[in-house]
Parts: C-alpha cells; sequence; structure tokens
C-alpha cells in the first residue's frame, strides 16, 4: 500500500483522476450470466483472463485508476458456493493481482504512457448488502450493527489491504454504521488508503435515510480517507450531492454514479437506456461543481470512460454552473 495518498499525482498533474465504470456490465456484454449470489465474482475461478481484460479495457480507454472484481467476493459467499475457505482467500487476492497485471501490461507498451501517469489499482471493498445479494445495498436494511458489520468486513479487509493494491474502495456503502465499522478497520490498518462512496436515495441523504453531510464531515477527520462521495447512484442527485459532501469538506470528491437506468432487485435486471455521449457532458459538469474523481458504476462502459476522459480534458473546469 502506499505512504501517501495515491490520488494526490493526478489531482497535480491533471486536475481530476479518471476512474472506470461498470465491470459486470462488461462481463455480461461479453457473453457471461452473472445471475446468482456471486455476480461476478464467480467468474474470478471460471474466466479469470476475461475479467484482466476487461481492466485492460478500461486503462486503454482513459481511467487512471480500475477497481477489482471482489465487490461481491467474500469467504462466507465462496463458502456457501462450495469452496474451501482457503480457495475464497486466494480468489479475493486474486481479485486485485487480475487489476496489478492488467496495468502493468497497459503500462509496459510505450504509446500508452504518453500524457498519462502510471495508472492505480484500487481493492473493492463491497457493502455488506452484496453479500446478501438482496438489494439491501440501496436500502441500508440490515441485520447486523456496526460491530457485527465490522466482524463482517475485517478478514476479507486484510486480504484486499495487501501490497497489490494501491487503494482500497469501500463502495456503495448505504448504511452509516457500516461506514463507521470500515473507518474503524481503516483507522487500525497503517499505511492503507481508502475512498468511502455512498449508494444514495436522492440528493442529500445516503440509502438508510443518513445525511451524507453528516456521513462526509465524520470521514474527514480522518487522515487516510483519500476520498469521500457517491456511487451507484442515478446522475440526477450528483450535483446537490456533491454540493453536500463539498459544504463540509475539501477532502477530494468522488463521484460514479450509475448509467441512469433502473435496477429491479426481484427481476435482477435494469430497466431503461444508457448514453454514453451524455455522461461525458455531465462528468465535465460534476468537475465543474467540485469533483475530482469521475467514472461510471452499474450499465456504464468503456465508451462512458473515454466520453469521460474526452470532454474533462478538452474543456477547461467551468467555475459555476
Amino acid at each position: 500500500m502506499a505512504t501517501m495518498n495515491p490520488i494526490t499525482p493526478f489531482l497535480q498533474q491533471q486536475g481530476m483522476l479518471v476512474l472506470d465504470g461498470g465491470l459486470a456490465t462488461e462481463l455480461e456484454q461479453r457473453g457471461h450470466d452473472l445471475n446468482g449470489a456471486l455476480w461476478s465474482a464467480r467468474l474470478l475461478a471460471e474466466a479469470p483472463d476475461v475479467i484482466r481484460q476487461v481492466h485492460l479495457d478500461y486503462y486503454r480507454a482513459g481511467a487512471d485508476c480500475c477497481i477489482s472484481a471482489s465487490y461481491q467476493a467474500t469467504i462466507s459467499g465462496f463458502v456457501q458456493w462450495g469452496m474451501s475457505a482457503e480457495a475464497a482467500r486466494e480468489l479475493i487476492a486474486r481479485s486485485v493481482r487480475l487489476v496489478a497485471e492488467a496495468r502493468d501490461a497497459f503500462w509496459a507498451v510505450e504509446q500508452n504512457r504518453v500524457g498519462r501517469l502510471r495508472p492505480i489499482v484500487a481493492a473493492s471493498v463491497g457493502p455488506y448488502g452484496a453479500y446478501l445479494a438482496d438489494g439491501s445495498e440501496y436500502s441500508g436494511a440490515y441485520d447486523l450493527d456496526e460491530n457485527g458489520l465490522l466482524d463482517f468486513h475485517a478478514e476479507r479487509w486484510g486480504i484486499l489491504a495487501g501490497d497489490e493494491a494501491d487503494i482500497l474502495a469501500c463502495e456503495t456503502i448505504p448504511s452509516f454504521a457500516e461506514a463507521r465499522a470500515l473507518l474503524r478497520l481503516l483507522d487500525d490498518t497503517p499505511d492503507v488508503y481508502a475512498w468511502f462512496s455512498f449508494s444514495c436515495r436522492d440528493g442529500r441523504h445516503i440509502s438508510d435515510g443518513a445525511p451524507i453531510a453528516e456521513c462526509a464531515a465524520l470521514l474527514t477527520g480522518h487522515e487516510r480517507v483519500a476520498a469521500i462521495g457517491i456511487n451507484c447512484t442515478p446522475p440526477r442527485f450528483i450535483p446537490e450531492l456533491i454540493r453536500a459532501v463539498r459544504s463540509v469538506t475539501t477532502r477530494p470528491v468522488i463521484v460514479y454514479p450509475n448509467s441512469g437506468e433502473t435496477y429491479d432487485p426481484i427481476e435482477k435486471r435494469w430497466l431503461g437506456q444508457s448514453v454514453p455521449t451524455e455522461f461525458g457532458t455531465l462528468g465535465y459538469q460534476w468537475h465543474a461543481l467540485g469533483a475530482d474523481l469521475i467514472g461510471g458504476c452499474c450499465r456504464t462502459t468503456p465508451e462512458h470512460v473515454h466520453q469521460i476522459r474526452d470532454r474533462v480534458q478538452k474543456h477547461p473546469p467551468i467555475n459555476s454552473l
């Protein structure tokens, strides 16, 4: 792990950091059925080369950071699938290694280095709700309290905080209690940086109803919180959420919303339409409002990421909208 905030060089030299887009979306488009409790994590065992290739495609599209396929990868989940605990730990570690291999393959091509900083690797720490696979990462309606959530995350956290990740991505957090539990793990892990991004129900509140400004105010007091923000939330809520986070912190703000489509947890499908060119324009607007790390979540693709990099780099930030 890094001894300094790995985001800082990108903000200093290019004014922002471009994140990747949806991993599962790309895996599905390449013919893989992800129905089931393990979602994309199943392919860590069945098709790791495909996961590595998706990461590489995102780096080629302009991402400065790709996020591992560990969002839904838990020891308990793999054991329930029939694996040993030892094999489960290896797959979780593999998720980060695949991103690092893709990054190194990208960086080994000399022309990819032109005008670019060496990209970084983020290890996804998905919420408890991802393990439950019942849609509760969008509600925060959990059967565990803060201590129970800390216990749930602790062993996987230790694996993901290994040497191959530059930063931990505590993402799609729907619960203030879960954010506090993850923050306790961060405080107990020297030399590790993490971003915290929340799933949100509207322009002011995370999924369990806690004000996002209150969440951000707590996080901003911790030195190794590298960025604070929002992911897997409809784009229409992002401007107000950026303002709410910015009102209480000077830390980098991270946003990687979904495409604007709506997920039906019963039918397990997305409804609506995704338009990459519009997403690029929105990214430009979010940057102008104060977002420093920008990418996409569910139902976004390398083309969305390409549009973000293209629009923001071609146009200087606007002072006001």
